[in-house]
């Protein structure tokens, strides 16, 4: 069965690698990098045994999932980032602390997730600072959206938690659109908008640079729920997913 080229969220950029970075890739993979095969990942036989999991997409260079895996030994972390110096920054910490609930996956999030990723296998699924790619001509390119969003859900466990932060308001408010519209997800917000920033979330370099650029910060936090809601059928979802985007495209976004 073929399956159509999604269009990639990212850009590979020559970032500044150090020498520590690049031996940490050589060196600590082994110990801390998930190669992919053709099967599924089985997270159990990785890990070495069955504990509470997370996934981190797009870790940057760690700051989150680095310090999380540290203070919670009982629970097992695997991050995803496309971006080497940022694994190769994220194994130093790993190695320098001896964690030994952490795995990391350099390779398309959008991929791993559909192709090598079962179906309920997380507690929590964290998602900051996606690139924003904040011209309306790009916004093809944002990660988050509802298809992606339904593969998140799907590898949620019933009542995992789905959390999200952007710095860009418009994103901020597509990201609330989908993940509203999504049948399997229940909002943790009363007022199902936003939510405070969760007291484990380090700011991430993306979240200073924001503050430094006058930006805002925007959280959003979800459920698995046991259920479809019956309020939410694939047509109100499309419908709701269909009318934030006319509403975007009406804005002019600079840069």
């Amino acid at each position: 069965m073929h399956t159509p080229r999604h269009i990639r969220s990212f850009v590979l950029r020559a970032g500044r690698m150090t020498a520590a970075q690049e031996r940490a890739l050589t060196q600590l993979w082994p110990a801390y990098g998930v190669e992919l095969g053709e099967a599924p990942l089985d997270l159990e036989a990785i890990f070495g045994r069955c504990a509470p999991r997370s996934l981190e997409i797009g870790f940057g260079v760690g700051e989150v999932i680095g310090k999380l895996a540290e203070q919670h030994p009982h629970k097992d972390y695997l991050g995803i980032e496309v971006h080497r110096p940022g694994v190769g920054r994220l194994l130093l910490r790993a190695a320098e602390a001896n964690l030994r609930n952490l795995r990391v996956i350099c390779h398309d999030a959008v991929e791993v997730l559909r192709d090598k990723l079962r179906d309920g296998s997380f507690d929590e699924i964290l998602v900051f600072f996606p690139d924003p790619w904040h011209k309306k001509r790009h916004h093809k390119r944002r990660l988050i959206d509802a298809a992606f969003v339904a593969e998140l859900a799907a590898k949620l466990r019933s009542g995992g938690v789905l959390r999200l932060a952007t710095d860009w308001q418009d994103y901020a408010e597509q990201m609330l659109a989908v993940c509203n519209a999504d049948p399997h997800l229940a909002s943790l917000s009363s007022d199902h908008t936003y939510v405070p920033r969760p007291d484990f979330r380090p700011p991430t370099r993306f979240e200073r640079r924001g503050e430094r650029l006058g930006h805002g910060v925007w959280d959003l936090a979800y459920t698995k729920s046991e259920t479809p809601s019956a309020l939410h059928s694939e047509e109100a979802a499309a419908n709701a997913v269909d009318d934030e985007l006319h509403r975007q495209g009406g804005k002019n976004h600079a840069g």
